[in-house]
């Protein structure tokens, strides 16, 4: 498990300049699982997830959307983005209404620009 700790500049921006909004964080987490041997990938997958699941009611409940894998589902990402998701939702919409952009922790587009 990674622990960094969120001070300096990080620390100094508004939970609204930019998508980011868990400015008030004082550190971020990463569980990481790894192992040579392909055969023991279930397994440590199993044990990365049962300790998020135990962390998890002990966080502020998003990310660091770099640190999220490909696969955590919108619910993640929405809580990630907290109270910009909206905003990020109006922007994807101007400039990627086709959603091309959707690898990694995408951002739906919303449904129409008014």
């Amino acid at each position: 498990m990674h622990l960094y700790p969120i001070t300096g500049a990080a620390a100094r921006v508004g939970a609204e300049d930019t998508p980011w909004a868990y400015r008030d964080a004082k550190y971020s987490g990463v569980i990481v699982g790894v192992d040579p041997d392909p055969r023991n990938a279930e397994k440590i997958t199993k044990w990365c997830k049962d300790y998020w699941e135990g962390l998890h009611p002990h966080s502020s409940g998003g990310a660091y959307s770099n640190f999220m894998m490909n696969d955590e589902g919108q619910a993640r990402v929405k809580a990630s983005y907290k109270h910009n998701y909206d905003r990020l939702q109006k922007i994807k919409a101007k400039y990627d209404s086709g959603n091309l952009f959707r690898v990694n922790q995408n951002i739906v587009p919303a449904k129409a620009m008014v």
